[in-house]
């Protein structure tokens, strides 16, 4: 059995540091979409409340294989652009939360990084 898979990052992101997020995170969700076993994505900022969050993005994935098989494919392309993420955040003061989800009822698969137990 298959089990939907869904990459939730969420960002604290300055607002001096808002346009280079976003070109770093729409050009790995163009990558992402090319991916097999990508079902879909949306990219979402905070437009009202308290959350400390303002960009919370989302992938659903066809399974937990498919998502562990893009990791590689984006860290490639991350390398070839020069960008190294966790350096990027510590230089434009961005907090992530990430972390992989399924569906409440449902179990989640053997080894999936973030699922309770695992």
């Amino acid at each position: 059995m298959t089990t939907t898979v869904y990459r939730v990052d969420k960002f604290a992101v300055p607002d001096t540091a808002r346009e280079e997020f976003w070109r770093h995170v729409r050009r790995t969700h163009a990558l992402l979409r090319e991916q097999p076993g990508f079902l879909d994505d949306v990219l979402l900022e905070q437009q009202s409340g308290p959350g400390r969050f303002n960009v919370v993005t989302l992938v659903r994935w066809r399974s937990a294989d498919d998502l562990a098989a893009a990791r590689p494919v984006v860290e490639r392309a991350h390398r070839a652009a020069s960008f190294r993420p966790a350096e990027f955040f510590a230089r434009a003061g961005i907090e992530a939360d990430v972390a992989n989800y399924t569906e409440a009822g449902v179990p989640a698969p053997a080894g999936t990084a973030g699922a309770p137990g695992s």
